[in-house]
């Protein structure tokens, strides 16, 4: 079976889509939670066992504390107070743990505990209580995040003058779990247990305390975690804490009984020991069966899910030499019998060790409990891709060809830039795997974009004073007659040529097509472009570092300065309809004038920029009317846009009217941006348009790249820019107020589609413009053929080698607060991604067909 380069790019990202899907399905553990909570009120203690008699004690106990002060010190490991290093540095805690009225123990973190959990607070006529504990500790070297003891074990000392000790009574530190801190607390202030607590009581802040309101508390405790398990565990009654506990409470309630006789005798102190003993087993028992609930992952489902992921990846990498070929096209095996054959036996061993797994499984299993339908037709999937793969590796062994960047030209050797791109995407993948580069990503991708500007700077300067021998030569401003850009695209014979990677020998002189001002232009783009970037960097700071600190942004937005933000504002929406309009017909010009018109009127309506004529700062609407007349203005451009494209395939066959149609599509999308982003972000866009605007005109044009090199530009600047917004791999970033736009209430469909393309936005309009640029330079398909297929596996690099990594880091403790949201972030990334390439296939059939 013969499929475009394209098409088949579109069809990998759509089912690596699914892999990740599943991926991030087994990856997430299903929340412990109580299924009874109430809004309004909670339920009412539960009653102390009895057994043959009544007992009186239904409510709480009285608090043991009157207030709770926490002192949470980052990184605070436990030998800093109770070593050495305690006596020497905290000299006064330390005399407080020896000899003074506290309780000392050594708190494990585990994730996804990373800092210490949530308490309620809370008052009455008790002593007050000291928790001085740390979140997690630190390595010899100062870092943490890792599993090792020393960042692991952070000291938990409870100090209160309820706490009655003897004399000489030194306690070696006892080993608990941080969220043991939460039923401790809710205990000692005399309210209920928090319903997903998975802690347990720890019991010398008690033991001070009558056997009876012992006992009474360990029972609570007990009562709490056993409905928890029973909400969450199907097969609770087969947990050997369920089991503990029910014969604690039957014996606590034979302790009632005998109490309630006045019975005491030895007898009752002795079966008192046994059942607080038991309650303790208990306790420990079920708080450790929750925890490995909460942190327990599904593994079979990510591993189906890596599996798909990676054979996609490898399939891609494989396929190489025949995507980026002249003909674009691909042989895929699907109906030769080697293959038919070895798909059914992949697809019997797979489905038999799907049955095996799934009726051996102890725990739940989200792949297992699909349906069978929809469980064999993944099964088919991976049985068909690794068919595939072993296929592609049979005819490169066969062939004895190696993967090269120009399957035309096996010998031709890589130039500067592709030097650049191949190390920056592999660099870039490697950083994935430190807490502290993904907090700090958006460095990567302005050290790479710099990176690249300084190699396109050097590029730009060889081939306009250098020769095909590299002898110096002059630079004649008055100079023409070299080839221009577009007709050697146009040429049917450009999939030999733009996949040449040596620049020098293949276009030396194209810049002396150029005018003079043109060529100094051109001298002077990549510094332009980074005067940019580094402007841009001023204006939103990011990450975690430096994210503090004050930006432009913050200058723009601060009610000082609205009218600074207004004028601002108003240049941004007046440069980007200059930037826009010079492609699109006179209908959109008109639109997108209005529609920016209508801008600036939604944000003035809503209080962020002030009219020349208003005075005050107060909203004026809510922007409603004004938003929603933005919006069809976007919808009306777009459907011009898509009206061209239809026209030009169907009626006139006309190359102009589909260049004019998808730029069309593009500016309607940047119109909707401009809508979306917040006013001090236009300049973003502003500097998008500009970037793109110079690089077009002095750089891929006269240097004539090929279609792989220009899609891993608009890659890099797009992930650039995503930055360059403001976001980061944090969620707290994401602009949520952009889905509520031209809403007056909450609309699901509409308003995770604004949120996401608000948030996505720079790579979604770098990809446009990547489609409006290769479609307006040639009239064949394989550039844009390539450009689809270099995009999906440039963006296949990344994911595939992320949840590797967060499967191997999956017990870090950071990685449900930065490893986890940068996998969202990577799976949103996949979708977009799969839409992309899936735009890319449609124009390229229109491309084929016209």
């Amino acid at each position: 079976m013969r499929l475009g380069s394209g098409t088949f790019a579109a069809c990998c990202v759509v089912i690596e889509v699914l892999g990740v899907a599943l991926f991030l399905r087994g990856f997430f553990p299903a929340p412990v939670r109580s299924s009874s909570r109430t809004e309004h009120q909670a339920e009412p203690p539960a009653p102390e066992p009895s057994t043959g008699a009544s007992s009186n004690w239904t409510k709480l106990p009285p608090p043991l504390f009157s207030k709770v002060v926490i002192m949470l010190i980052d990184a605070l490991r436990d030998d800093f107070v109770f070593g050495s290093k305690g006596v020497k540095f905290m000299p006064y805690t330390t005399y407080l743990v020896e000899k003074g009225a506290s309780h000392s123990f050594v708190a494990e973190a585990k994730p996804p505990t990373v800092t210490m959990p949530r308490i309620k607070e809370r008052e009455n006529l008790s002593p007050n209580l000291l928790v001085l504990c740390g979140d997690h500790g630190m390595s010899e070297t100062g870092s943490h995040g890792a599993s090792s003891m020393e960042e692991v074990n952070t000291p938990l000392i409870l100090i209160s003058s309820a706490f009655e000790r003897k004399p000489g009574d030194i306690r070696r530190p006892k080993h608990v779990q941080q969220t043991d801190l939460a039923a401790t607390l809710a205990i000692g202030l005399g309210l209920p247990i928090p319903e997903n607590s998975v802690g347990s009581l720890l019991f010398p802040s008690i033991e001070g305390r009558p056997v009876r309101e012992q006992l009474r508390f360990l029972h609570l405790n007990a009562v709490q975690l056993s409905k928890l398990l029973q909400e969450n565990v199907p097969s609770y009654k087969k947990e050997p804490g369920f089991e503990q506990f029910k014969m604690a409470e039957r014996l606590h309630g034979n302790w009632i009984r005998l109490y309630l006789e006045e019975n005491t005798s030895e007898v009752l102190f002795n079966l008192g020991t046994k059942v607080r003993r038991q309650y303790l087993d208990a306790l420990r028992t079920l708080s450790l069966s929750l925890s490995r609930q909460v942190a327990q992952y599904d593994i079979y489902s990510m591993l189906v899910g890596t599996v798909m992921v990676l054979e996609v990846l490898t399939l891609l990498l494989l396929s190489i030499p025949q995507a980026l070929s002249s003909k674009a096209e691909l042989e895929v095996p699907l109906w030769s019998p080697v293959f038919s054959l070895l798909f059914y036996l992949m697809f019997l061993v797979l489905s038999a060790l799907h049955v095996i797994v799934c009726t051996s499984a102890e725990s739940s299993c989200y792949f297992c409990g699909l349906s069978w339908l929809m469980a064999g037709g993944v099964m088919v999937l991976i049985s068909a891709l690794l068919c595939a793969v072993v296929s592609a590796l049979a005819k490169m062994f066969a062939s004895g060809k190696l993967l090269s960047k120009n399957p035309a030209h096996p010998n031709s050797r890589w130039s500067e830039l592709d030097v650049v791109i191949l190390l920056g995407t592999m660099g870039h993948v490697l950083s994935l795997g430190a807490s502290s580069f993904i907090e700090e990503e958006h460095q990567t991708w302005y050290f790479l974009v710099n990176t690249l500007c300084l190699a396109l700077c050097h590029e730009i300067y060889r081939n306009c004073f250098l020769g095909d021998d590299c002898e110096p030569r002059r630079c004649s401003h008055g100079e023409r007659g070299f080839v221009n850009t577009a007709p050697a695209l146009q040429d049917g014979s450009i999939g030999h040529d733009e996949l040449e990677p040596h620049r020098a020998s293949k276009s030396p002189t194209s810049l002396n097509t150029l005018r003079g001002w043109e060529k100094w232009m051109a001298m002077a783009s990549p510094w332009v472009i980074l005067t940019c970037c580094r402007l841009l960097r001023s204006l939103n700071q990011t990450g975690v570092q430096w994210a503090h600190r004050p930006d432009l942004g913050h200058w723009l937005t601060s009610s000082d300065h609205k009218a600074e933000l207004s004028v601002l504002a108003a240049l941004s929406l007046i440069m980007i309809f200059a930037l826009v309009q010079r492609r699109c017909s006179l209908t959109s010009k008109v639109a997108m004038a209005l529609g920016l018109l209508g801008v600036y009127c939604y944000r003035a309506a809503i209080g962020n920029v002030l009219f020349p004529w208003q005075r005050d700062s107060k909203d004026i609407s809510k922007g409603l009317i004004e938003a929603r007349f933005v919006h069809v203005f976007v919808l009306g451009i777009l459907f011009t846009g898509t009206k061209d494209l239809l026209k030009s395939q169907v009626i006139a066959a006309d190359f102009t009217i589909k260049t004019v149609g998808l730029w069309e599509i593009y500016s309607g999308l940047v119109l909707l941006a401009a809508l979306l982003f917040r006013p001090h972000n236009l300049p973003v866009l502003v500097f998008s348009l500009l970037i793109q605007t110079i690089m077009t005109k002095f750089i891929w044009k006269p240097l004539r790249h090929d279609a792989a090199e220009i899609t891993v530009m608009h890659y890099w600047f797009g992930q650039a820019f995503f930055y360059f917004q403001g976001n980061s791999n944090n969620i707290a970033t994401v602009d949520i107020s952009a889905g509520f736009v031209g809403l007056d209430t909450y609309v699901e469909v509409p308003a995770v589609f604004l949120t996401a393309f608000a948030t996505f936005a720079g790579p979604v309009l770098w990809a446009s413009h990547l489609v409006s640029f290769l479609s307006s330079e040639t009239s064949s398909g394989s550039a844009l053929s390539h450009a689809c297929f270099c995009y999906a596996l440039i963006c296949s690099f990344p994911v595939s080698a992320y949840i590797i990594l967060v499967t191997s880091l999956r017990y870090h403790l950071f990685i449900w607060s930065v490893f986890s949201p940068k996998l969202l972030y990577e799976g949103m990334h996949i979708l977009i991604t799969a839409a992309i390439c899936v735009f890319f296939t449609a124009m390229d059939q229109t491309n084929t067909k016209s």
